[in-house]
């Protein structure tokens, strides 16, 4: 395994805010007794996206679990479905930066339909970085901590989506 010292993937930006992967499409396989994406398949989905992300940008991905042995666990996450996602249909992932520290980031993504840009989810996750030997969270080495602030400070200005920290209830009327 080589040191935490050097990326091995990503850049130092400037990044985009927000941050957009695309190329995902509806697999067969994820469609359910409803004839749309199963809800599981939503969190395999942005997980995908998520890596993608992670890999490209912040250098924070596989390469980063493969060379340093540490790595991104998602904490926490809510999702929340705006509209289904049928067989085939293609769909991107926007990733904004909501919160990080030494060790942890809290961002916000949009799953939009490439079909006619619906918003048809979203999720809010809360991971940290954490050492494949020891299995406990651990600070991000110097160059990924500030990766990750000039991310923050790129998505800071976009305005708040309604989504983000939105409680889970009952609505009543």
């Amino acid at each position: 395994m080589l040191s935490q010292s050097t990326p091995q993937s990503g850049h130092d930006g400037p990044y985009p805010a927000p941050v957009d992967v695309r190329g995902f499409a509806v697999r067969p396989e994820w469609i359910d007794y409803n004839g749309h994406m199963n809800v599981g398949y939503y969190g395999v989905a942005f997980d995908q996206a998520l890596d993608v992300m992670l890999e490209e940008h912040l250098g924070t991905g596989k390469t980063y679990v493969e060379t340093a042995g540490y790595g991104p666990y998602i904490l926490q996450s809510h999702v929340q479905f705006r509209r289904e996602l049928l067989e085939g249909e293609g769909f991107r992932v926007e990733f904004l930066l909501l919160d990080h520290d030494a060790k942890r980031m809290v961002y916000f993504a949009r799953m939009i339909s490439e079909r006619d840009d619906a918003l048809c989810a979203t999720q809010e996750a809360l991971l940290m970085n954490v050492s494949q030997e020891t299995g406990r969270g651990a600070p991000f080495p110097d160059w990924a901590q500030a990766r990750i602030a000039r991310m923050a400070a790129a998505h800071e200005a976009l305005p708040a989506d309604p989504a983000i920290g939105a409680r889970l209830g009952i609505r009543r009327d």
